[in-house]
């Protein structure tokens, strides 16, 4: 008789079935008359790992200490506001893409198989035999990557990136990776045992020289391959059936069976939790359950859990699997256990990925946002647990103009939309841009990935681009949904989180031929270094075009007729001399002017665009609560005094005028001293 949950490994090849390594499932598919099976599949304690990540982890359960639930998180600063004196341009809200990079489904890899078929999607997921890797019979530290990096190379030449696993024992093998992964070098070294149930192989995972060689096997791994653009995720594997963290029935759980427990102690499971959390500090990393290795992971900010049941119900009467008891899920559910563990905010830092359940896989979205049978509340699920993404290889039969699975995948992870951008229509020399960005997802954008603006010109070229310090990771979802445990207010309760976040940065246009242009930013993927076919980062807007540049509005370079061009005081291309330097001011152009000129200490601007060259009028924007004096000077000409009245306060702009000649182009320079007191603070020029 099969386990409850169990759905026998086909005698085809199971790596072009979705219906592969299904027998895992019973860690988390038991019915209620198999409880017992349940708590021996994953273990019943909840407790914390210490604080200290060198600290021992209990052993036991029996010596654990059970968490609480974190409750509703601090909601982030809103950040700066916007620059008042950009003009503001409103932006349109359009569906994002389906496929946008790192979210969504993932489809299995199939070595030369088209991976851009089927439901649209970016990512690709794939196990690994450590014996793949670690085939020298005389030598572990031996390492052969070719399997990977083949696997990887051909990920990427579809534009996708790769979620991956090592494993050590996989009942019956994929077809393409063996079945028993124990390393050759490991013979005569680590004992081995055979889990009589699934017929694999089991190392002694509290094995010394075993430890000691999956720990150097990471560090490897890591050292080769953490900040890899072709790797979106990796799973905390090695241990385990499939490297899932669990040997069912040969588990924890000893007292209603008579199968020994193979499973590594917490202990030694908290080392290679540790490992691989010191390996990959840019890789995002997640773990299958929050109790995993002593929840070694949960005092590991960056390691996030993997649902591998996900938004299932089983058993009679029928309980989630996913979702908390408060929602009728089962007290072994993965957010149950994120509850007793204190941990359910850890999509805030880091990634939740999984599986949809493949029994449900066809079926999992026809009552979006609800769900029926055996599929729970799927709305509630991706909400809760904040799905980034899910293997879902049935999603292969899905029609791409679904609009449920659609609304589905766009909630999931990031959804990223710019409301407004902020900027002068007309610039010259340096210049402020500004965004402002909001998120529909249910989580933020865990990579660093470079945001850059550009200009395009008519025939849709970049002529200029400039990467900015904007960091698309503080853009947080702006509602989250409460967890009735909270005790916020009935379910669904939905609370303010984020806030439209604003961002700005001063560009400078020197050498761009004077007309018209279209402003444009971009999110880079990393993996354009290695692939030209990597899907590009897309937000949610109209005005958002396929090579991954979204407009953000025209722009006209150089003047119009009579339009006056603005140069900021604190731009970093301006010479800052002695004492002179830049303040905050809330009344000032961009929120700061520079201040202490005078007394030997000059401010000049560079580049200012002269034009066809001539007498210019310039207006000095300054701030000043008395009256002051300074000298205004254009390149090596003769210094003009200039007076300065008083205005209200030190926050407070004036403007006064002066005449210069200036020389035609970008080349010129024009300098505010005073060589015997102090000039006002100054926030800008404007040259017309």
């Amino acid at each position: 008789m099969s386990p409850p949950g169990h759905h026998p490994i086909p005698e085809v090849d199971p790596v072009r079935t979705f219906a592969q390594r299904r027998g895992r499932n019973v860690v988390a598919a038991l019915c209620s008359t198999a409880l017992a099976l349940a708590l021996a599949a994953l273990p019943s304690g909840s407790y914390a790992a210490p604080d200290d990540p060198s600290a021992t982890v209990p052993a036991t359960p029996s010596t654990a200490t059970a968490a609480s639930a974190q409750g509703a998180p601090v909601r982030p600063s809103p950040g700066p506001a916007p620059d008042p004196s950009l003009t503001a341009h409103a932006l349109t809200r359009a569906d994002a893409p389906l496929d946008n990079p790192l979210k969504g489904f993932a489809r299995f890899y199939q070595p030369g198989g088209n991976q851009n078929t089927g439901y649209p999607h970016s990512l690709t997921w794939s196990y690994f035999g450590l014996s793949e890797v670690m085939n020298d019979s005389s030598d572990c530290g031996h390492y052969d990557w070719d399997v990977l990096d083949d696997a990887l190379g051909e990920t990427a030449s579809y534009g996708n990136q790769a979620a991956v696993r090592f494993y050590i024992e996989y009942p019956g093998g994929s077809g393409t990776h063996p079945a028993n992964a124990v390393p050759p070098c490991f013979a005569g070294h680590v004992a081995n045992r055979v889990n009589a149930y699934w017929n694999t192989t089991s190392p002694d995972y509290d094995s010394a020289y075993l430890l000691d060689a999956l720990k150097d096997f990471i560090a490897a791994f890591g050292a080769r391959y953490d900040n890899d653009p072709r790797i979106g995720f990796i799973h905390l594997g090695l241990v385990g059936l499939w490297g899932e963290w669990h040997t069912w029935p040969y588990d924890t759980d000893t007292s209603g069976d008579s199968y020994p427990n193979l499973m590594p102690t917490d202990a030694h499971g908290a080392e290679l939790i540790r490992a691989y959390a010191a390996a990959f500090t840019r890789t995002k990393l997640e773990v299958r359950y929050p109790e995993s290795g002593g929840a070694a992971a949960n005092s590991l900010p960056t390691v996030g859990y993997h649902d591998d049941s996900f938004c299932f119900r089983e058993g009679s009467p029928p309980a989630g699997v996913t979702l908390p008891v408060s929602m009728g899920g089962a007290s072994y559910s993965q957010l149950q256990k994120a509850l007793d563990q204190g941990v359910e905010n850890r999509w805030t830092t880091a990634s939740m990925g999984g599986e949809v359940r493949p029994e449900i896989q066809s079926t999992a979205f026809d009552d979006w946002p609800g769900g029926s049978g055996a599929v729970d509340d799927m709305k509630a699920c991706l909400e809760l647990d904040h799905t980034t993404w899910k293997i879902n290889e049935g999603s292969a039969g899905y029609d791409p103009g679904n609009a449920k699975v659609g609304a589905a995948v766009r909630q999931m992870g990031y959804d990223l939309t710019a409301d407004h951008a902020y900027f002068q229509d007309t610039a010259q020399g340096t210049t402020k841009v500004g965004v402002r960005l909001t998120n529909n997802g249910v989580a933020p954008f865990y990579y660093p990935w470079t945001v850059s603006l550009g200009l395009k010109d008519a025939s849709g070229n970049v002529v200029r681009n400039w990467a900015t310090p904007w960091d698309l990771r503080k853009v947080m979802p702006m509602k989250i949904r409460a967890f009735p445990d909270w005790g916020v207010g009935a379910d669904p309760t939905h609370l303010d989180y984020g806030h439209p976040r604003y961002f700005d940065t001063s560009v400078d246009l020197s050498g761009v031929t004077a007309g018209s242009y279209q402003l444009v930013m971009k999110a880079r993927n990393p993996l354009e270094d290695v692939s030209a076919s990597a899907k590009k980062l897309r937000f949610a807007n109209t005005g958002q075009n396929a090579d991954g540049w979204l407009g953000l509005g025209a722009m006209t370079v150089g003047s119009a007729s009579g339009t006056p061009r603005g140069y900021e005081a604190e731009a970093s291309g301006n010479t800052l001399t002695g004492t002179a330097r830049t303040a905050d001011c809330t009344g000032c152009s961009g929120g700061s002017k520079v201040g202490y000129v005078g007394n030997g200490a000059a401010l000049t601007f560079n580049d200012v665009d002269g034009g066809s060259g001539g007498t210019r009028t310039v207006t000095v924007h300054y701030a000043s609560a008395e009256s002051r004096s300074a000298t205004v000077q254009a390149g090596g000409g003769t210094p003009k005094t200039v007076s300065f009245p008083p205005t209200a306060d030190w926050a407070t702009t004036g403007t006064t005028t002066v005449t210069l000649d200036l020389n035609a182009g970008t080349g010129n320079r024009i300098t505010i001293a005073n060589g015997s007191g102090w000039a006002p603070d100054i926030d800008r020029i404007t040259v017309s």
